[in-house]
């Protein structure tokens, strides 16, 4: 009778088991779809429209450096015997820079003056030797003309004159030439003490004492030192040819210092190119841009002799003042600029990932192939619009325009816009909107390639958190 018991025992709990891994399999096949209605809805994030201040930016980079540099070198060859400044110190205007040794020049200036002399002397003997000859030529010519002496023996004492006359010319001439010698080489002696052009800094030394330098006569010469104004930096950047068509002169600036990572620093455009820096020309690699020049209007280098920069130049708010204290920029310092081309106020804007673009023709052809009841009037309006018919949606001619999808009673709804300006992360809407919309912001591959108009759509739903949506 025990056993009996056991066995049903054992029946029911083989029983119970069973239906519990039955229930369970039933419901993963429905979570699955496989059993009852498989739920379609693509699950999406939608967004609220913004109205607001827009601003559209080109971002480079590059090197900062002053806005007045001059580069100093020799005009004449020689060795540096006097060098009074150190890379860092600054000079006034018409200061000591460099002194070259100056023997040879001086030598040069003493066989200059004395070859003037010795022109002049010479000038003074074909005078006299002129002055002789024009009175033995009047007095020949008194005597041709009471017939006392030949007419070739006038001629003779004629052309003696003429020579003598050429031969000071000849001197004159001479002198002048040995004066222009003179010029010359006192000039090159005045070279050999290079002064200041301008008051400024010296940013880069490049010599030492007794060192011998090459003339910028003798091809390119020595660069010696440069001079700046460092209280008036700049920094150049690189822009893309696609984005240089977008900044103009004056445009404000917002610039950061890789030396100042915390800060940044107020700028205005100041220079655009004409020509392109191309990189890589010839190759897959080549890149084509155009150097920028941004003046760093915020005060800095105040240790400068000559003052501090003025700022001045920035037109738009959305570039913040710089802190009080004062950077020290050094030339080379790298950094990148924000440039604030355009800004439209009180926008319509929406994530910049919302817009998509989609082949009208298409959507067209498909809506077409999929309406049994088209006629024949319809296919002939097709073919004048270039749709192909059904079967050969490879062959439709592309008719692309920019479209967002809204969310309207779960489905999406699909809109043509039109774009304007656009920031790191939202665009501007000029048309198609009313402001009012659901717009879905994700995912990327639902925009991109699955949404289409009027596919059933929903908001995903987490645990513990409320569907994605507006925030």
């Amino acid at each position: 009778m025990a056993k009996k018991k056991t066995s049903a025992t054992r029946l029911i709990v083989y029983l119970l088991i069973g239906l519990v891994v039955v229930v369970g399999a039933l419901a993963g096949l429905r979570a699955a779809g496989v059993l009852g209605e498989k739920d379609t809805s693509l699950v999406v994030e939608v967004a609220d429209i913004e109205r607001r201040n827009i601003t559209q930016m080109v971002t480079a980079s590059g090197k900062i450096q002053p806005e007045i540099e001059v580069k100093i070198s020799p005009d004449v060859p020689g060795e540096i015997v006097a060098l009074p400044i150190n890379e860092g110190d600054y000079v006034e205007q018409g200061q000591l820079l460099v002194r070259i040794r100056q023997d040879d020049y001086a030598a040069q200036v003493e066989r200059g003056e004395a070859s003037v002399l010795q022109s002049k002397a010479m000038l003074a003997q074909r005078r006299a030797d002129m002055l002789i000859a024009e009175i033995e030529l009047k007095r020949q010519r008194g005597l041709f003309d009471k017939q006392a002496v030949s007419e070739s023996e006038f001629q003779r004492t004629e052309s003696q004159f003429e020579v003598a006359k050429a031969g000071y010319e000849a001197a004159e001439y001479s002198v002048r030439s040995s004066e222009a010698q003179l010029k010359e080489v006192r000039e090159q002696l005045a070279k050999t003490a290079i002064y200041a052009p301008m008051s400024g800094t010296i940013s880069m030394l490049d010599v030492e004492l007794g060192e011998r330098v090459v003339g910028t006569s003798q091809m390119a010469g020595t660069e010696m030192m440069r001079l700046a104004k460092l209280d008036q930096m700049e920094i150049e950047v690189d822009v893309n040819e696609n984005d240089v068509v977008n900044v103009t002169l004056n445009d404000s600036a917002l610039i950061e210092v890789d030396a100042y990572p915390e800060r940044g620093f107020r700028g205005v455009v100041t220079e655009i190119a004409n020509s392109a820096r191309v990189t890589g020309a010839g190759t897959q690699e080549q890149v084509t841009n155009f150097p920028v020049k941004i003046r760093i209007v915020d005060t800095h280098n105040l240790d400068e002799k000559e003052g501090m920069a003025a700022s001045r130049g920035v037109r738009q708010e959305e570039v913040p003042p710089t802190p009080l204290e004062s950077p020290n920029f050094r030339p080379g310092m790298s950094g990148t600029v924000d440039v604030f081309t355009e800004t439209v106020r009180d926008a319509i804007v929406i994530p910049i990932q919302a817009v998509t673009v989609r082949d009208f023709n298409r959507i067209k052809a498909e809506a077409e192939a999929s309406d049994e009841s088209a006629t024949p009037m319809q296919e002939v309006d097709n073919q004048e619009a270039g749709v192909q018919e059904a079967g050969e949606p490879e062959n439709v001619v592309e008719d692309l325009r920019k479209v967002i999808f809204v969310m309207v009673d779960g489905k999406a709804q699909m809109l043509e816009v039109e774009t304007g300006i656009s920031d790191d992360t939202h665009i501007e809407i000029k048309s198609g909107l009313t402001g009012t919309e659901k717009v879905i912001i994700g995912p990327y591959s639902a925009i991109s390639r699955q949404l289409e108009p009027d596919a059933a759509v929903k908001l995903e739903e987490r645990k513990g958190r409320p569907a994605i949506g507006p925030r």
